[in-house]
């Protein structure tokens, strides 16, 4: 065991997980508690684990405190508490999916390669857990480089994640598995849970997982709009030209779930996979000509457990969710991705379908497309066998984690 902040030897494990925590995020909340139980497993029941967040109160809705779980808020600027934090604890594993990219903001980028640059300056080891790589700017990309370097182990999700960071000059061990969401909830899914929560939806649902792209990335303002604030100093990019295209998303979305239900008879659920996807929801609902055969879905309101029975009771999905993907494939719900990352085409990658099923969001045909591939897969028996088989091999991948982070900490003296 390392030595603690007071100098002495302590006999229990203390582990720091720094991620996107509490953001009310369904895919965050769904990896964050299975990366809990994977180091319940690995280092045992007492091993202390501390979760800093922004949000102490939206992380409070699925994360219960107790002696061995902390919460620890950090503040927007938060520097000199990160330091503070990788000091006193023996390990530090970065737990956010969208590790290695600046798309949503560049400070959470910062955050993840601070927390790596001060365990190696405290001697702490440092682990990256089934995270991915993405866009970067040329800046960043020089910051990655640095830093990450300095991490003893990182996991991606994807092999195209793993590729990015040795192009980009990540000198450090790199290993390849899955998201540790794939292990989430696999044998209580409930039969039927959308028609218990909307008795009015009839036999067949189709979702949408929604993405405002206009929002992003988040900028750093000393002042602005009280409504476009993420948290201070943090604000949403906005322009007129973005209030257009939120319009034109919302429409589009809204013509596609008209069109279902009237060509196919389905009902529409609008799944909002985290807090700040349900103003969009929101719109296109309102945007709809049955927006009676339309019901949004929101993490503000349902965990991580409740939102994956929905998604894996769907007839169909149309996703710009990474995360809505990964938790409906236990189903094999037939699905294309609407993309603004790297994140999804990867992922479609591995699961051998990127090129039928995944199209960027600014692309010119994107509505069209949409609309013939949702008519095809409704009829394609097969496709669901296609995603099962996807799904058993990105678990056969995720159950790796755990057997490199027991050898990890092992090597590493964690534990002894």
């Amino acid at each position: 065991m390392l030595e603690g902040v007071g100098g002495g030897r302590s006999d229990t494990p203390k582990v720091l997980l720094v991620g996107y925590n509490g953001a009310n995020n369904t895919g965050s909340e769904a990896r964050l508690l299975e990366i809990i139980k994977e180091i319940r497993t690995v280092l045992g029941n007492d091993t202390i684990i501390t979760v800093p967040t922004l949000n102490e109160r939206n992380l409070r809705r699925y994360l219960e405190e107790s002696e061995t779980i902390r919460i620890a808020p950090v503040p927007s600027i938060y520097f000199m508490e990160l330091r503070r934090l990788v000091r006193c604890h023996d390990l530090i594993m970065l737990v956010e999916g969208s590790c290695y990219m600046d798309t949503w903001t560049s400070a959470l980028l910062w955050a993840f390669l601070s927390a790596t640059k001060y365990a190696h300056s405290y001697g702490r080891p440092s682990l990256a857990y089934a995270v991915d790589a993405g866009n970067v700017s040329s800046a960043n990309r020089r910051r990655v480089r640095r830093e990450a370097s300095k991490t003893d182990l990182i996991i991606t999700r994807t092999e195209a994640a793993a590729d990015r960071l040795r192009e980009w000059g990540v000198d450090t061990s790199i290993d390849v598995t899955a998201d540790t969401a794939f292990s989430f909830h696999l044998d209580d899914t409930p039969t039927g849970f959308i028609r218990t929560i909307w008795p009015g939806s009839g036999e067949r649902v189709m979702g949408m997982s929604v993405v405002n792209f206009n929002l992003w990335p988040v900028v750093f303002r000393p002042c602005g709009r009280r409504s476009l604030c993420y948290r201070w100093p943090y604000y949403y990019s906005h322009s007129r030209s973005r209030r257009e295209g939120t319009t034109l998303l919302a429409r589009g979305l809204a013509r596609e779930a008209d069109r279902v239900v009237e060509e196919h008879d389905m009902s529409v659920a609008l799944i909002a996979m985290e807090a700040l996807d349900e103003p969009l929801a929101m719109q296109v609902r309102e945007s709809m000509v049955h927006p009676e055969r339309a019901r949004i879905f929101s993490s503000n309101r349902h965990n991580a457990s409740e939102m994956t029975f929905i998604l894996r009771d769907l007839e169909m999905l149309i996703t710009s969710r990474y995360h809505a993907s990964v938790l409906s494939l236990a189903s094999g719900v037939p699905q294309v991705a609407v993309g603004h990352d790297l994140r999804l085409m990867d992922l479609y990658g591995d699961l051998g379908i990127v090129k039928e099923r995944f199209k960027e969001h600014d692309s010119t045909d994107l509505w069209d497309w949409i609309s013939s591939s949702v008519d095809e897969l409704l009829d394609d028996r097969e496709e669901r066998q296609r995603l099962l088989e996807g799904n058993r091999r990105h678990l056969e991948r995720a159950s790796r984690n755990r057997t490199l982070l027991r050898e990890f900490v092992e090597e590493h003296g964690v534990i002894r």
